[in-house]
């Protein structure tokens, strides 16, 4: 597992690069947040003192996302970047429903430093810096954290089962953001050949939707499904039981 000080993204150029041009280098990234809105209006909303857990949560978009419909949660958000957590406590300086931990993957799963449980886990374009073992760890520390009958969602990057698929997975990336990049009028390099740099990148250890799933199956989630998927993004996840 890559250590996150010896990754790019301890570099504060490196994380305002990637929130600056998210919109960008996200297919669908306003789609994935409308989806799990969708999904916490249907399944979350009506409960009473709910609370959420937002990992790897950059500069708090998805909990910005989330307080815009049901501004009585009370959110953790954590994330190893100091870059993006001082974005983050910036976003919400107005609040005071939120708590923020400065911790990476690593240092959650080495001590429990998470001291609740949680009606809704989400986590957005981060788990995939794990390999399987240590997401299976990852997965089950999120299932011992989730109350009786909370749900997860990752909105991550997986891995495409054949080499075929992701050739135009990786095609229909570069067509998205080369139709954003017109469209805005930006002729930047940063853009530039995308898909090997994420590809080739260390720290980039996406496994495929089923191989998560079944792993998710195994620690206990019960209603597992892939909610949302274009090419390699996708938006899948399950339910902790209430028995």
């Amino acid at each position: 597992m890559t250590q996150f000080n010896e990754s790019q993204w301890a570099l504060p150029e490196f994380s305002r690069e990637y929130r600056d041009n998210a919109d960008i280098f996200i297919v669908e990234r306003k789609r994935l947040f409308e989806i799990m809105k969708s999904f916490y209006r249907y399944f979350i909303y009506s409960r009473e003192q709910k609370s959420i857990l937002d990992l790897g949560c950059g500069d708090g978009i998805i909990t910005h996302n989330l307080l815009e419909i049901d501004a009585s949660i009370s959110a953790t958000l954590v994330d190893p970047s100091s870059d993006m957590m001082s974005k983050a406590r910036e976003r919400f300086s107005g609040y005071n429903n939120i708590n923020f931990v400065q911790a990476s993957f690593q240092d959650l799963l080495k001590s429990d430093i998470i001291p609740r449980d949680f009606d809704f886990i989400v986590s957005s374009m981060a788990i995939h810096h794990l390999d399987m073992d240590n997401k299976k760890r990852l997965f089950n520390f999120i299932f011992i954290h989730l109350k009786k009958g909370g749900y997860f969602m990752n909105i991550d990057t997986v891995l495409p089962p054949a080499d075929n698929l992701e050739h135009w997975y990786f095609r229909m990336w570069n067509e998205w953001v080369d139709n954003k990049k017109n469209a805005l009028g930006l002729e930047r390099d940063i853009f530039s050949d995308l898909t090997r740099r994420y590809k080739d990148a260390a720290e980039n250890k996406p496994d495929t939707l089923e191989d998560q799933l079944n792993a998710l199956r195994d620690i206990g989630f019960k209603g597992l499904d892939c909610f949302y998927k274009y090419g390699i993004f996708s938006v899948f996840g399950g339910k902790k039981e209430t028995s």
